[in-house]
């Protein structure tokens, strides 16, 4: 049975966890960076096809490191706002070098 988590704390040990494969992290940085990318130029411009955009990388890539490299099931689908912490939480460490990604 799989534990549920009440706090992010507990969670961001078990969502690292989920993304052992560098390329995995690399996918998710990816996806992230489009993403922000996306909404940045929403904010600018008001064009809510930038929202549809940003939802649309961030997830897409991050789900195809899951079902294709590591073989699980995303985090998001449990646990959708903590999963969306925590990818941000990453992105932040794989910026200041915590995570490999090449």
């Amino acid at each position: 049975m799989e534990k549920k988590y009440t706090n992010f704390k507990d969670f961001y040990p078990y969502y690292i966890s989920e993304h052992s494969h560098k390329t995995t992290k690399l996918l998710h940085f990816i996806g992230t960076t489009f993403s922000l990318y996306f909404l940045l130029n929403f904010f600018l411009s008001f064009e809510i096809k930038f929202i549809f955009y940003s939802l649309i990388s961030g997830y897409g890539f991050a789900w195809v490191a899951h079902f294709f490299i590591e073989k699980n099931k995303p985090a998001t689908f449990t646990y959708p706002f903590y999963s969306f912490i925590a990818d941000h939480v990453m992105y932040i460490e794989i910026i200041r070098g915590k995570h490999r990604i090449l």
